[in-house]
């Protein structure tokens, strides 16, 4: 097996240990060498909090923790999934049926991205398959939209030739994880998942997002910290925060943000006051000026000005913090995301911090320069626990797999 395709050419040798005792698992359980090696990175959202949901502007790359995958076809269009610590997961291909019962599993998604292409005139067959995660737990990285993202490149390679374009991919596994997992996401994450490498994507026309590499800064090693706050509950303020930035654009008669000009926004300001709470105000105002900030970001990284980057990366956070309002949940004395950006602040001096993802409950994002990165990481685990920071890079290649 040749692993590098999914983790670049020096990879730690504990890939291939953990490679080839998933492969030997499928033999004894099947009887039968799998067909198919597959990896579905997790993501970190470096720019754009929750601007893509309104058609806004975000930077996202995949980072090197996965869930690798061994699969096969079968012939009679079920379709068996057993990954590593849960129950294995049985459907077919047909199902089409959606279930609140379902809500938040991953059932539920395998049903969603086989529905959306059946609806897109895809036929396709059934399948086995064994997965294995190390994509890091409450760290917000996406493991619902890895895994989405897998069923759909499984499904990709076995039965169409691999004619799925990476966005394709991640359109269709939002639309699982909107309609069938219960999550108002927008595409983001299964972009970020799907493309790999640091991209910027700008949603305008979200079935044709505009994409563009980057490379991201030398000098910083990305760290993630699970706060550990409860993430029971918080779809209602993820949701909140869509709906309340559409409600702005509905008076306005449009859908989004985005079809919303910000002068004629700004222009209206008395009439949005009697009209909206502030908080939906703000959290419009939030939008725009993320939108600045991923350009301003971008041009920071064609000018080879790493600090001008990492400033609107620390611009982003703050506004997530005041503006946005998603660093804590509302009424709530426990605040752990607030918590671990301040002091991340206390302890560092030349490094960058965010909250990352949905937020409220969840995790941070950190920047931390090289000198910085060992004391920074032994402090935040004395804080928040050996098992809830990691460290992280930025990988290569989006979900991907080969014929064995």
């Amino acid at each position: 097996m040749d692993l590098s395709l999914f983790y670049g050419k020096n990879y730690h040798s504990s890939r291939d240990e953990r490679a080839k005792q998933l492969y030997d698992y499928f033999v004894k359980k099947e009887g039968k060498k799998p067909e198919y090696i597959l990896s579905s990175p997790g993501r970190a959202e470096i720019l754009g909090n929750h601007t893509d949901h309104n058609h806004g502007k975000v930077m996202v790359a995949s980072i090197n923790c996965d869930i690798l995958c061994f699969a096969s076809p079968v012939s009679d269009g079920s379709i068996t999934l057993y990954s590593e610590g849960y129950p294995p997961i049985r459907t077919t291909v047909d199902d089409d049926s959606i279930s609140k019962e379902e809500y938040g599993t991953s059932l539920a998604l395998v049903k969603g991205v086989c529905t959306k292409l059946r609806q897109l005139g895809y036929t396709f067959g059934g399948f086995v398959a064994y997965n294995t995660s190390n994509i890091f737990k409450g760290a917000g990285v996406s493991s619902s939209a890895a895994f989405e993202v897998l069923i759909c490149e499984i499904i990709n390679l076995m039965y169409l030739d691999g004619k799925l374009d990476p966005i394709t991919k991640a359109i269709v596994s939002q639309f699982s994880e909107n309609v069938y997992f219960g999550k108002p996401c927008g595409l983001l994450d299964q972009s970020g998942i799907a493309l790999g490498s640091l991209s910027k994507l700008d949603f305008n026309t979200p079935e044709k997002p505009l994409i563009r590499t980057l490379t991201a800064p030398e000098g910083y090693t990305l760290v993630l910290t699970n706060t550990g706050g409860d993430h029971a509950k918080l779809t209602q303020h993820y949701a909140a925060i869509r709906t309340e930035m559409e409600s702005i654009a509905q008076y306005f008669g449009e859908k989004v943000l985005r079809d919303v000009d910000e002068e004629k926004f700004l222009a209206s300001m008395p009439e949005l006051k009697a009209k909206f709470s502030s908080r939906a105000i703000l959290r419009a105002i939030h939008f725009y000026n993320e939108n600045k900030r991923v350009d301003l970001a971008e041009k920071a990284l064609d000018e080879g000005d790493s600090i001008a980057f990492l400033n609107q990366v620390a611009s982003s956070g703050l506004s997530s913090m005041s503006v946005l309002q998603n660093c804590y949940v509302p009424g709530e004395t426990n605040q752990p995301v607030m918590l671990a950006i301040e002091y991340s602040k206390q302890i560092t001096k030349k490094s960058f911090f965010r909250v990352h993802g949905g937020g409220f409950a969840g995790s941070i994002l950190a920047f931390v320069e090289n000198s910085e990165l060992e004391g920074y990481v032994d402090s935040m685990k004395k804080v928040f626990g050996d098992a809830n920071v990691f460290t992280a890079q930025i990988r290569a290649t989006g979900t991907c797999g080969y014929k064995l």
